[in-house]
């Protein structure tokens, strides 16, 4: 610093010395941001899926199901059909919601593992230029 105190004035040396500590503390601020994002991206994650899971209206169905004295037996029949085969779906969706949820989770640990190689890319994911 002396070196650079001899050849700098005293204005220069401050404003240096201000930079450096802009540079220490945006470089602080980085660190807090890459360990704080990940886990803002789980939780922000599983809020969307948790939003997004379907409410069973099994109650609300069962009520509609049964033919009104304006419809038909024909009607009936058909809606009562429909309602069973929404039934199935509801369930088939709810019975692959643990499957869903292991996979988001199994890449959001690929996330994290590859965030720990620091910028470092496979040799495999760079491009090849051609001439």
């Amino acid at each position: 610093m002396r070196e650079v105190n001899e050849t700098l004035g005293v204005s220069e040396v401050d404003d240096l010395e201000e930079l450096e500590d802009e540079v220490s503390q945006m470089g602080e601020r980085v660190l807090q941001c890459r360990e704080n994002l990940p886990d803002q991206l789980k939780k922000k994650m599983a809020s969307i899926l948790a939003l997004q899971r379907p409410v069973l209206v099994s109650n609300l169905i069962d009520q509609g199901s049964e033919p009104g004295p304006s419809q038909d037996a024909n009607s009936g029949k058909e809606t009562t059909k429909r309602v069973e085969l929404l039934k199935e779906r509801i369930t088939s969706n709810i019975s692959a919601m643990p499957v869903v949820m292991e996979r988001l989770n199994m890449c959001i640990s690929r996330i994290d593992k590859l965030d720990s190689f620091n910028g470092i890319t496979h040799p495999a994911f760079k491009q090849r230029r051609t001439s």
